[in-house]
């Protein structure tokens, strides 16, 4: 795997807007990167947005790093990336 790529050119610029996207590693920087990608998915771009990741990850991974993510992701994504994967729904937020 390409461990330096410039993420900008696969996910939008601006989710990496504190940091400089070619400086991150595919591998080093997963529990960045994974977050990111889907921080600002929609249902009607999640599935483009999960196979992008899905080239540069496993399921596991993106499983893993949403699961211990500080990010803001939303419960909808976390439902979304279960479904998905046929796993037990996690969740970022309860009440």
């Amino acid at each position: 795997m390409k461990q330096s790529v410039n993420i900008a050119t696969i996910f939008p610029k601006h989710l990496f807007w504190d940091m400089d996207p070619n400086k991150l590693n595919l591998s080093k920087d997963k529990s960045i990167i994974i977050p990111r990608a889907l921080y600002a998915t929609t249902p009607d771009t999640f599935e483009t947005d999960i196979l992008k990741l899905e080239t540069l990850y496993s399921a596991n991974d993106i499983v893993k790093y949403l699961k211990l993510t500080t990010e803001n992701i939303s419960n909808k994504v976390c439902i979304s990336v279960s479904k998905r994967y046929n796993v037990k729904p996690f969740l970022r937020f309860s009440l």
